[in-house]
């Protein structure tokens, strides 16, 4: 079978996961395109041999989509996604899956009335090689229990129209995903504080940001948000444990000499660092749709986690640094455990 696929929102990630699943994945052919700028749908449908139609409900209408992908504007997801579930038809959501804890929870009641899961939401961590060993090394049990996390998250620079929050919103929110899958273990707590500024930054960004959060069995992590590092995209994760601790590798790089120096490159771009994970997530979500089983990548509930979770996050920073609870509503069974 193949997995008809209707795209909605036709920006660089959209045409990005385009190229993916016309060019990269099997079984997949892309057939429909929306976008509210409609000549570029035109045009990006055109390239993928695919229809342009007006509006996200025409496109999750189509008889000829299977499976839908959102790839819009963060405000109009939930819009998107409710529709595919009404639709009866698999979704596939870049992050955020919604912009609100409470559209997010309309998502899951939606999801669970219909009685079957459709939504996976886009947190590509969970596929890349290096966290997929971790996630073995940590589920063996062979370093005891986990004690504590580090963590880094590095840009090189952000535009003018990145702001503070966003350093929670749109970059610590994939470490708080992959590190609630990688503990087994939710978040309770976030606590946001500002070291010296980089005078790197735009004025009206606090930059870096250190976060500390803690899990319901008492693992504290601590994550370095710097995006105006300078030195290229940088990830570091490291888990230490009671008998041992397992790190993130280093994406493989050739080693350089030269000029009496001895290197190797740094990645500058987060396509490039999690190309393999991306390309790895959609091969996984169309083998699901095309079987009819649901999907195995991150659920609706752990989207509206993550938007908790970095809500707390925000709030902390807007009140200098305090220690904010995160309010998660109970995890209904329907979604099993965070693994």
């Amino acid at each position: 079978m193949t997995v008809r696929v209707g795209v909605i929102g036709a920006g660089m990630i959209g045409q990005d996961h385009i190229r993916r699943l016309t060019e990269v994945v099997t079984g997949a052919s892309v057939t429909a395109v929306t976008d509210l700028d409609a000549g570029r749908a035109a045009e990006v449908a055109a390239r993928a041999g695919a229809a342009a139609l007006p509006t996200g409900a025409d496109l999750i209408a189509s008889l000829d989509v299977d499976a839908v992908l959102v790839t819009s504007w963060g405000p109009t997801h939930a819009e998107h996604v409710l529709g595919a579930i009404a639709a009866g038809k698999p979704v596939f959501c870049e992050k955020p899956l919604a912009t609100t804890a409470e559209d997010c929870l309309r998502i899951v009641e939606a999801e669970r009335a219909h009685g079957r899961r459709l939504v996976q939401v886009g947190f590509m961590r969970r596929f890349d090689p290096g966290y997929r060993q971790m996630k073995e090394v940590l589920s063996s049990g062979s370093l005891g229990a986990p004690l504590i996390v580090h963590c880094a998250h590095r840009n090189p620079t952000v535009p003018e129209s990145y702001h503070s929050a966003m350093a929670a919103q749109d970059t610590a929110v994939h470490e708080i995903d992959v590190l609630r899958w990688l503990l087994d273990d939710e978040i309770v707590s976030a606590q946001v504080v500002t070291p010296r500024a980089t005078s790197k930054r735009f004025a009206h960004l606090k930059d870096p940001q250190i976060m500390v959060f803690e899990t319901s069995e008492g693992v504290r992590i601590d994550l370095e948000v710097f995006v105006n590092c300078q030195y290229g995209y940088d990830i570091q994760c490291e888990v230490v444990g009671e008998d041992g601790l397992v790190r993130l590798p280093d994406p493989a790089a050739v080693g350089i000499r030269t000029a009496a120096r001895h290197g190797t490159g740094v990645l500058q771009d987060w396509k490039d660092r999690f190309a393999e994970a991306f390309d790895t997530e959609f091969r996984e979500w169309v083998t699901a749709v095309a079987a009819g089983t649901e999907p195995t990548g991150p659920s609706a509930w752990d989207g509206y986690a993550a938007t908790v979770i970095t809500d707390a996050a925000v709030r902390s920073l807007e009140t200098g640094g305090e220690r904010v609870s995160v309010d998660m509503k109970p995890r209904p069974a329907f979604y099993g455990g965070i693994a």
